[in-house]
């Protein structure tokens, strides 16, 4: 069985603390009935599916919570633009923020699946949300984590898993899918970097009080000068533009972010000089999966909030489930859901086992945004007339979704990149 980072122990204890009760008697009848389904198992390989009793827990809690304290503010926050307060207090109270985190630095000391359960968990609910847990979990923690000193780590760790949101600063005006074509650059001033340039399309910067920022610092070098900097909210001259008017993901705020002379130390640069390009390329293909797992989340909770609907509304005498083409229909987009699943879980399980995803994480993502788009617009049109009201969820569910395609890597990007690994596996 895949091993994880946090044991069974370890974790119902950090859960107990939080969820008491709750926890308590999900944990005895998660035992009993996984007792009950394990007594006839023939030990092998285990299906992509099957989650180990902390994910499983985890993920029920994470479920349980996204539904009572985020869900009766979705559609205030969207039409506020913003995440509320104690939404954002939730997350962190609850360890949702520093999901793999060590526990000495007041995290969670999850493995790499709970962080892609808490994203298609909270996804299901509003993916506003499950942006700010994504970028947090499987981006800016992952990072400080593997590369950052042992004083980064002290420094900004236990922030990040209790009480500060970050950003993640890679794309300008002028380098979107070319990332590696980026103006800002950062000076070498003693011991210091002076940083000046343009980001824009930043997730989260709204709110954000650490922000991972890519800057050049010898752009002869061309992308080998590119170098990624800790920057901290309050430094002089970091500045944040106004919020995008978005077509979705509302609630989560998208701006600009300027670095007009932003001095830093030395000692703020994460990894090495000038292996900026290293981070953007390497982590973001773990971010991939957790976007997926956003997409993921999308069409299963439209999914579920459209199925009912179908059972109960009733035309020509019985309900539009029993007839033949709307359940053709259903089982089609049923079943592209679970292959979506199943290519996402299955990216996941091979970043925490330290094996090769690129492509795989390509894959996830790419299909995954294709098959949030398809239920999106095939549960509008179940709906009918009411589907194209903003009095249900459905039309939200198709706004946030588009998004899947663009940002992490466009499908073409995706394409691109699952092509060349393909090109590679059949010329050996």
């Amino acid at each position: 069985m895949i091993s994880i980072c946090c044991s069974i122990v370890k974790h119902q204890n950090v859960l107990a603390r939080v969820h008491g009760r709750l926890f308590s008697q999900n944990w005895g009848l998660l035992q009993k009935e996984q007792s009950q389904n394990h007594e006839n198992i023939v030990p092998g390989p285990r299906p992509l599916t099957e989650l180990s009793e902390d994910e499983l827990v985890m993920k029920e809690t994470v479920k349980k919570l996204a539904v009572e304290q985020i869900g009766p503010y979705v559609r205030k926050m969207e039409k506020e633009g913003q995440i509320q307060q104690s939404v954002l207090d939730m997350l962190f109270q609850n360890g949702i923020m520093g999901i793999e985190i060590s526990e000495k630095f007041g995290g969670s000391g999850c493995n790499f699946m709970t962080s892609i359960l808490a994203v298609e968990e909270i996804s299901k609910v509003d993916p506003s949300v499950a942006i700010l847990v994504d970028i947090q979990n499987t981006l800016v923690n992952s990072v400080i984590t593997k590369l950052g000193t042992e004083e980064q780590r002290n420094k900004y760790l236990p922030k990040l898993a209790t009480n500060t949101a970050s950003s993640f600063c890679l794309t300008e005006p002028t380098s979107g899918s070319d990332a590696f074509a980026l103006k800002t650059i950062a000076k070498k001033d003693g011991s210091d970097y002076i940083i000046n340039g343009t980001k824009m399309w930043i997730s989260n910067s709204d709110i954000a009080g650490i922000f991972l920022v890519m800057a050049n610092v010898n752009p002869a070098a061309g992308y080998k000068g590119i170098t990624c900097f800790i920057v901290e909210r309050d430094t002089p001259g970091l500045t944040i533009g106004k919020k995008e008017s978005k077509l979705g993901l509302c609630a989560s705020g998208t701006c600009v972010v300027n670095f007009d002379n932003v001095r830093v130390p030395e000692k703020s640069i994460l990894g090495e000089v000038g292996k900026g390009y290293r981070i953007a390329a390497g982590f973001l293909n773990e971010g991939r999966v957790g976007i997926a797992a956003q997409m993921l989340g999308i069409a299963q909770g439209c999914f579920d909030a459209t199925l009912p609907y179908t059972l109960e509304r009733s035309q020509f005498g019985k309900s539009i489930f029993s007839f033949q083409s709307m359940q053709h229909q259903i089982a089609q987009v049923a079943t592209q859901i679970e292959c979506a699943r199943l290519l996402t879980y299955n990216a996941a399980r091979l970043v925490e086992s330290g094996q090769p995803f690129l492509k795989q994480a390509s894959m996830a993502k790419y299909f995954a945004a294709e098959v949030a788009q398809m239920t999106t617009i095939k549960c509008i049109d179940w709906m009918g007339g009411v589907g194209f009201s903003k009095d249900f969820i459905q039309e939200k569910f198709y706004r946030d979704c588009k998004i899947g395609s663009i940002y992490e890597g466009t499908t073409n990007m995706q394409l691109n990149t699952i092509a060349k690994q393909i090109e590679k596996e059949y010329s050996k």
